[in-house]
């Protein structure tokens, strides 16, 4: 570690001053010193990025330049389209990928929040040659977004399945407030015709930031009563992994490692399963 000294500064001084901390090592050439000189350096980056995006775009199918213009309106630059991007011109597979529908198998909507955007990639994985898995183009949060926004996830197309969840978000969200809102969305989705299976949202963190998990149960007994109302089956995912929170749940994160997200995957793969059409 290279170690500046002022030239004028005394021999004694500045071994008084090196002894006692207050001389600093010099911080690498072009590293920012503070937010903003940060910003400015990552925004060339993100420019290219966004360049080498756009012109991926460019040379994409109709159908698919129609959904990544989807997925512009509703990703959100502040996290998730930034993302996307990195990933799509690495040509990384993810959650937010285009399918393309093969005609012969049934059509299947995954609506959720992060934790369903970590399980999607395993959900295709497991129907492979059995269903078309489609994802709603966003983190769908709270249910006073799925009211805003239900329409376009939906789409225009035909669904056969869809599996859907709200409660991560909505755990300060009043009770009544909850009930009510996930009571509208699931009468939209019955107009779809579509067999619908309702996830338990997943467990809260001890000692976390995030709150009680007793929130979490509360929104989880509210949406079993209203899916019972309708006769929606549910698909306990806050039973299934709770035993299992040690080792799958990140610490002091509501969110999974990638064995987690496989294992969650694989459990709505069978709920959704059991809802498909007879070939």
């Amino acid at each position: 570690m290279k170690l500046w000294l002022p030239a004028a500064l005394p021999w004694w001084c500045a071994l008084v001053a090196l002894l006692s901390g207050s001389l600093q090592a010099q911080p690498p050439a072009g590293e920012p010193t503070n937010a903003t000189e940060a910003t400015a350096k990552k925004a060339p980056a993100d420019r290219r990025i966004t360049e080498l995006y756009q012109a991926k775009v460019a040379g994409l199918s109709p159908e698919r330049q129609a959904w990544e213009k989807i997925l512009q309106e509703n990703l959100g630059e502040s996290f998730y389209l930034p993302h996307h991007r990195q990933d799509f011109v690495k040509g990384l597979s993810t959650a937010w990928d285009f399918v393309a529908d093969d005609p012969k198998l049934p059509r299947v909507l995954l609506i959720g929040d992060s934790v369903s955007r970590g399980y999607t990639l395993p959900v295709r994985a497991a129907l492979a040659g059995t269903a078309n898995v489609h994802r709603a183009p966003e983190n769908c949060g709270p249910t006073a977004n799925g009211l805003k926004k239900l329409d376009v996830w939906l789409g225009d197309a035909k669904w056969d399945v869809v599996h859907f969840n709200f409660g991560i978000h909505d755990r300060a969200t009043p009770e009544p407030d909850y009930e009510a809102r996930l009571e509208q969305i699931t009468q939209r989705l019955l107009r779809t015709g579509a067999k619908l299976v309702w996830a338990s949202s997943t467990p809260l963190p001890a000692q976390s930031t995030y709150g009680s998990d007793g929130a979490m149960v509360a929104r989880n007994e509210i949406a079993a009563r209203v899916m019972r109302r309708h006769g929606i089956p549910i698909d306990d995912l806050y039973t299934m992994i709770h035993p299992r929170l040690g080792e799958f749940q990140k610490n002091n994160d509501v969110h999974f490692s990638d064995a987690g997200y496989e294992v969650l995957g694989r459990e709505v793969a069978r709920s959704i399963g059991r809802e498909l059409p007879a070939k």
